[in-house]
């Protein structure tokens, strides 16, 4: 929309000339949250935890857990890495537009410090259902084929109070999660924190059969590929994958046995590949590695650099996929898409572990999955042709709007700042949320 000189208002000449008064009740910091809150009652989600997450009477921060959970949720969502933070939510009339009561820091860090090993199960169960719900809602892939990514992160904390942080592989202070996630639209599949010196093979069949399981329940019926990297390697996972008919593709170590079947691969064997940077050359075969294929990559620089590293570099995975070698391959390299999650979650709640207690941080964990998830479905449900967005283009064009909310005539209305450059898509967002069914 066009707008004449005569529609701006005229500011003052100079910033100084604007007094500063703390004053305003109807005022929303994060108004945009609007659209996840509705998506939220749309799901039940505040009904569910309040079901589900069972902290047992006389325990401090046990009543009504819903409005617990949702305030960090819509606190993280808006921003918020620490608990201090969501204090925003309370700011001015913003706790009016979230459909639930919003708490006090002090009661939310009772609340998690509440948490054993058992309730963070529960509250597991929680991020489950709420993805059976957001599937059904149209979400989900359906009959389509689902594509899911595992890996493990560290979660960098300061300071030597937290329960359970240590050193691991990287040589940083910190906590070392399992996730998974679903390519193409980055949601949290399921996800377990660990402690910081946890392998990367400790819990990963566990962990694996509840995630298989978790997506069955949730309505994905197509056939699912999985992609870890060499942290995974693990032929009795290869063999579980087999018997339920689900597709893998995972790195594998060099080890002697790998090189040694690399090397009886012939030369006239191995297919360059066209699209490699001028700079260097990419090369990929495969040979058996017992009942899966073992599909080798190896890269060499060229030219002038090859000076430098003039030997191929060798990269290889297992596989029970029957696709042509190329297509599997590069399917294979598109495993790197979760690290675009993991940087999503970096840039929300996992910023920080907030808690000194291991099960209040492994709580945190969980509800940062959900919060993850819930601005993510926004996007899928609402916006389903910016499901690549990440969360901070997410917050700074959706959630973070001033707003301020007014009623006349009974008549609720939330007034947004004029010529918002992005108002066409929180409208069309907003109108496809509120379409959705409301659970009874």
């Amino acid at each position: 929309m066009v707008h004449d000189q005569a529609d701006v208002i005229t500011g003052p000449a100079s910033p100084d000339q604007v007094a500063v008064v703390f004053d305003e009740e109807r005022l929303v910091s994060d108004a945009g949250l609007l659209l996840t809150a509705s998506l939220a009652g749309r799901l039940g989600i505040e009904r569910l935890v309040n079901d589900t997450v069972l902290l047992g009477a006389g325990v401090p921060g046990a009543a009504m857990p819903g409005r617990k959970v949702m305030t960090l949720v819509h606190g993280m969502l808006a921003g918020a890495d620490s608990i201090d933070d969501m204090d925003v939510m309370r700011a001015g009339s913003t706790g009016l537009v979230l459909g639930h009561g919003v708490m006090a820091p002090s009661t939310l860090g009772t609340f998690l410090r509440a948490f054993t090993f058992g309730h963070v199960r529960q509250l597991d169960r929680v991020l489950d259902q709420t993805l059976c719900r957001a599937w059904e809602a149209g979400a989900g892939p359906g009959a389509q084929r689902l594509v899911i990514d595992i890996d493990s992160f560290v979660g960098e904390v300061h300071g030597d109070q937290k329960q359970g942080a240590s050193y691991g592989y990287t040589k940083q202070l910190g906590y070392h999660p399992l996730l998974a996630t679903r390519s193409g639209t980055g949601e949290v599949l399921h996800i377990r924190n660990r402690k910081g010196k946890a392998n990367t093979q400790r819990g990963n069949p566990r962990f694996v059969d509840e995630l298989l399981a978790r997506v069955r329940r949730a309505g994905a019926t197509g056939m699912i590929l999985i992609r870890a990297d060499t942290g995974f390697e693990n032929h009795k996972l290869f063999k579980t994958f087999d018997a339920g008919g689900v597709e893998f593709s995972i790195g594998v170590k060099q080890s002697k046995t790998i090189r040694a079947l690399i090397d009886l691969i012939p030369e006239s064997a191995w297919i360059t590949l066209e699209d490699y940077p001028k700079t260097g050359e990419a090369q990929i075969a495969e040979t058996k590695l017992g009942d899966w294929r073992l599909i080798a990559r190896r890269t060499r620089l060229t030219g002038r650099q090859a000076e430098l590293f003039p030997d191929w570099r060798y990269h290889a995975f297992a596989s029970n996929r029957s696709e042509a070698l190329k297509l599997v391959e590069a399917e294979h390299r598109e495993h790197a898409v979760v690290e675009l999650a993991i940087r999503d979650l970096k840039d929300q709640a996992f910023a920080h572990f907030p808690s000194g207690q291991f099960p209040a941080n492994s709580a945190w964990t969980v509800i940062g999955a959900l919060s993850h998830n819930l601005g993510r479905w926004t996007s899928q449900i609402g916006l389903p042709d910016h499901v690549a967005a990440t969360a901070s283009t997410r917050r700074r064009r959706l959630f973070r709007i001033p707003g301020r909310l007014t009623r006349t005539s009974r008549q609720w209305t939330l007034r947004l700042p004029a010529r918002w450059p992005w108002q066409q898509d929180f409208n069309n967002a907003l109108t496809r949320i509120r379409a959705l069914p409301a659970l009874t």
